[in-house]
C-alpha cells in the first residue's frame, strides 16, 4: 500500500522486451536502498524489484498492465514518479493508494494561476470509475484532490512544491497519465450497485 506522497522522480535508463513482458530499469536516488521483491510504486503502478545494479533497479510489467497504464509509452530517458510502500509505523499523509491503476486519462488543459497550477483531466467513464467533489484521486502515483468533477472529468490544482518535485511539470495537454480512484469510493459504488455512478 501506498501513500501517494512521491519520494523522488526516477529515469527510465533502459527497456527490455521478453515475450509480452516488458523489463524497465530505473535509476533513482533511491534505488540502492530496494531490495529485490520489494513493491514500488512508479508512476502510481505498484511493481516488484527483479534486480538491482549499477544505481539503478530493474522491474517488470506484464501485458495487462502495459495496456491499463502509461508505462507501454515509457522510452528511454522518461521519467517517473518513485514511492516505496508505506511504513505500518509511518504518518498517512495522502490518502490509500494501492498502486493498481484503474485505467488512464489525458490531460486536456494546464493553466497557471498566481504560483500554483490547474489541471484538467478527461476519462473514458464508461468504465464506470467516479470521482466526487473534494474526493480523493491518484495520478501517476500523486495523491491529490479533485474538484469541478463530472462524469467523465475533473481539474486538480497543483501547488510549486508538487509541480518541481514530481512529474507534473514535464506533463502537457495531450499527455496521457495513470489514474487510480479512491478504493473507498470504489467498495461503495459496487455496495451500492447503482448504474451510472
Amino acid at each position: 500500500m501506498f501513500t501517494g506522497i512521491i519520494e523522488t522522480v526516477a529515469e527510465v535508463t533502459a527497456i527490455q522486451n521478453e515475450g509480452t513482458n516488458r523489463h524497465f530499469k530505473v535509476k533513482s536516488a533511491l534505488s540502492s536502498e530496494l531490495r529485490v521483491d520489494q513493491s514500488v510504486s512508479h508512476d502510481g503502478v505498484c511493481l516488484t524489484v527483479v534486480k538491482i545494479e549499477d544505481g539503478a533497479h530493474w522491474v517488470v510489467a506484464v501485458q495487462e498492465t502495459l495496456q491499463k497504464s502509461n508505462l507501454g509509452n515509457l522510452k528511454q530517458g522518461s521519467k517517473v514518479n518513485i514511492e516505496r510502500c508505506m511504513l505500518n509505523n509511518g504518518r498517512f499523509d495522502g490518502h490509500i493508494v494501492q498502486g493498481h491503476v484503474d485505467q488512464t486519462g489525458i490531460v486536456k488543459a494546464i493553466k497557471e494561476v498566481g504560483g500554483s497550477w490547474l489541471f484538467d483531466f478527461e476519462y473514458d467513464a464508461s468504465t464506470g470509475n467516479v470521482t466526487v467533489e473534494k474526493g480523493s484521486v491518484a495520478i501517476n502515483g500523486v495523491s491529490l484532490t479533485c474538484f469541478n468533477s463530472t462524469a467523465n472529468s475533473f481539474t486538480i490544482a497543483i501547488i510549486p512544491y508538487t509541480y518541481e518535485n514530481t512529474g507534473f511539470h514535464k506533463l502537457k495537454p495531450g499527455d496521457v497519465v495513470n489514474l487510480e480512484f479512491d478504493i473507498i469510493g470504489k467498495y461503495v459504488k459496487r455496495l451500492l450497485n447503482i448504474p451510472g455512478i
